[in-house]
């Protein structure tokens, strides 16, 4: 059994309009939804065997944010470089490509992408991941290079207003 949570990240700023988007930082409500989620997330007995980021700023802190609350070691968040800008495929064959030994992985990634590959991989018809949203599938297989489109069963999909207004 394998476990993907595909995660948004948390609301970013775009106060700075100097900033290239790469450099983009979380705003208030980002730096408050994080740890928020990564709560959420350990209530829920999330135990990652890792967590990867895309290399854009606003998704490194919602990584770190959340590998805190899940006790999951900060420094030992991965970096996908070709998580930036990545398309739903591209974001798949990185899933494809991770190590047997891990069973369960938090993907921090953009939106439309985050939203696309959890209708894809689940079957499912979710409009919108919203910022800092997290779409948990799990697949019964046994390694990660066989997971197909359609394959996933949602476990559980949580958002920030979901989650303070319970």
């Amino acid at each position: 059994m394998r476990r993907l949570l595909l995660c948004r990240h948390a609301k970013s700023s775009w106060s700075d309009v100097t900033l290239a988007d790469i450099d983009r930082p979380l705003n208030k409500r980002g730096r408050r939804d994080a740890p928020l989620m990564g709560a959420r997330l350990a209530m829920l007995g999330v135990k990652p065997d890792a967590i990867v980021s895309s290399p854009a700023r606003r998704t490194r802190k919602t990584a770190r944010y959340l590998a805190g609350a899940l006790g999951f070691p900060r420094k030992m968040v991965l970096v996908i470089d070709e998580m930036y800008e990545a398309s739903p495929a591209i974001l798949l064959s990185i899933i494809r490509g991770f190590d047997n030994q891990v069973e369960q992985v938090v993907m921090i990634a953009h939106n439309s992408e985050i939203t696309v590959l959890a209708n894809q991989l689940g079957g499912l018809g979710i409009d919108n991941v919203p910022t800092c949203g997290v779409v948990a599938l799990d697949f019964a297989v046994r390694s990660w290079r066989d997971i197909m489109k359609r394959q996933g069963i949602q476990a559980f999909f949580e958002y920030p207003r979901k989650v303070r207004n319970k």
